[in-house]
C-alpha cells in the first residue's frame, strides 16, 4: 500500500472519529438533559453542515490545486 493511500486512511479515520465522538457527547447531554431535544437537534444540524461545508471547501482547494 502507497504512502500517500496509507495517510489518506489515518486521517479518515481521526474524522469519522471525532465525528462519532461529537455525536456521542451529544447525546450524552441530551442523555443528562443538560440540554433539551430542540438544542440536541440544532447541534447534530450544526455539525453535519459544518462537516459538509468544510467538506466541500477541501474539494474545491484540491481540484484548484490540481488546475495550476
Amino acid at each position: 500500500m502507497p504512502a500517500s493511500n496509507h495517510r489518506a486512511l489515518k486521517i479518515a479515520a481521526a474524522v469519522g472519529g471525532l465525528f462519532t465522538a461529537l455525536i456521542v457527547l451529544i447525546l450524552y447531554l441530551l442523555g443528562k438533559e443538560i440540554i433539551t431535544p430542540q438544542m440536541a437537534m440544532l447541534m447534530f444540524v450544526g455539525l453535519l453542515g459544518l462537516y459538509v461545508g468544510f467538506g466541500v471547501l477541501i474539494a474545491v482547494y484540491r481540484f484548484i490545486s490540481r488546475l495550476q
